[in-house]
């Protein structure tokens, strides 16, 4: 049970479910026809994911349709590899940010099994994330947070909550810090807290890399990845207008 707790907490800790290269997301969506790619790394020693894949794209405004796949490996004390769990999601930011209100959004997101559970590679069943998130800006500022719950039929059912605050250092660079708090993942866990630093670096205005590290439960884990920022492209508002007589 010890070990299964274990990768179960390294796997948890991959997932994105989060603004990357953090775990706390934000409300706000990919803009309307554009999209995000990732290549990204995450995990820590034992059980991680990479290579793996996020695609991100604003199908409708306010609304953006996520996709992560990732390829997942486990030490206990053998590697093993494959195919991991695959999340589907879809950002709604339903208020605005203005001088005094931030903007909200949520963010449902559903893992499926496609990972192979029997030999530590993914849940063995579908697992469901309802999360809020709020966020404001002030200048170079921007912090962002809130909370979800986890609907983990094959464990135990648990929520996340955590707070960011990131600033831009021109336009370059941002870094950024994060704390948040889990309630037991498993019948025999217990709740634990964490914090994450890290940043990222704007190669260019469509090339960028992401960078982050941090301690939660006596691990640590990490996150590197190259995102690719493009559009706009076409989106389902352009379709519907299309297909009306």
């Amino acid at each position: 049970m010890a070990m299964r707790r274990l990768l179960l907490t390294g796997l948890a800790l991959a997932r994105l479910s989060a603004g990357p290269p953090f775990r706390t997301d934000d409300p706000q969506p990919v803009d309307l026809g554009h999209l995000e790619l990732y290549v990204f790394a995450a995990g820590q020693h034992a059980s991680g994911i990479g290579p793996a894949l996020e695609f991100n794209y604003g199908i409708l405004p306010d609304t953006q349709f996520h996709l992560v796949a990732p390829f997942a490996y486990v030490r206990d004390p053998g590697l093993r590899t494959g195919p991991g769990d695959v999340e589907v999601g879809l950002k709604w930011r339903f208020l605005h940010e203005t001088g005094t209100v931030p903007q909200i959004g949520v963010f449902p997101l559903v893992e499926l099994p496609a990972g192979d559970a029997a030999r530590g590679l993914g849940a063995g069943h579908t697992q469901v994330y309802l999360p809020v998130w709020l966020q404001k800006s002030l200048g170079p500022w921007t912090t962002y947070g809130g909370a979800g719950w986890w609907r983990n039929p094959g464990a135990r059912n648990w929520t996340y909550a955590g707070w960011l605050l990131q600033r831009d250092l021109g336009e370059r660079l941002t870094l950024g810090a994060e704390a948040f708090r889990t309630t037991a993942q498993t019948e025999d866990g217990h709740p634990a807290a964490g914090f994450t630093a890290g940043g990222q670096i704007n190669v260019s205005e469509r090339h960028h890399l992401l960078f982050s590290a941090g301690r939660t439960d006596g691990q640590t884990f990490f996150y590197v990845g190259y995102q690719l920022t493009a559009g706009p492209f076409g989106n389902l508002a352009d379709g519907f207008r299309r297909a009306r007589p």
